[in-house]
């Protein structure tokens, strides 16, 4: 009777810790708060693109010769499925509004060895359809300049050169594009 007690006791306190845990995670994600929490650079200048081992798609790109512009910087890695899903939405606002002063860049950051290899990425971004400037950032260097820790992550650097938005994972599509057209309205 008192083993069978243990075990039911045992079991009662698994599934609290699962629950418990699984309301953290679900209050952490669903906090407006939490796009923001993991940047350390928003309301603050945007860092400059270091440590680049090769430029894709472009001549190398400072956040000095941007300034005016707004840019949409997306750390991603092309084997990743989450960075995969949001790739047509960041084409097709590079699409949209390039020709309205949005400038994409991509910060191919490599999440494994394959991924460093230069030919390896430009295969994946004329697969893709990537027509927008890369950063490979085979050091992590960008990567920690931002203090990012997500695959795939949108960070959004307003005229003046500040970060003013992150998001980091897929959705909130329609959120990221009012506030790339937000910013493009501003004045400089």
């Amino acid at each position: 009777m008192f083993s069978r007690l243990k075990t039911i006791a045992t079991i009662a306190l698994a599934v609290v810790a699962v629950a418990s845990s699984a309301a953290a995670i679900a209050s952490f994600v669903a906090s407006p708060a939490a796009g923001n929490a993991a940047g350390a650079v928003v309301n603050q200048p945007a860092p400059e693109f270091t440590g680049i081992d090769k430029w894709l798609n472009s001549d190398p790109l400072t956040m000095q010769q941007l300034r005016g512009k707004v840019v949409l910087v997306d750390f991603w890695t092309y084997t990743c499925i989450n960075c995969i899903h949001v790739l047509p939405y960041v084409e097709t606002w590079n699409k949209k509004y390039k020709d309205q002063g949005l400038v994409v860049v991509g910060v191919h950051t490599p999440e494994y060895s394959f991924e460093r290899e230069t030919d390896n990425v430009q295969k994946a971004i004329k697969r893709l359809g990537v027509t927008y400037p890369v950063a490979q950032d085979n050091h992590y260097k960008t990567w920690g300049a931002y203090d990012n820790q997500y695959w795939p992550a949108v960070y959004l650097v307003d005229k003046k050169g500040n970060v003013v938005y992150t998001h980091f994972g897929e959705g909130d599509y329609d959120q990221t594009e009012a506030k790339i057209k937000a910013l493009l309205a501003e004045n400089s």
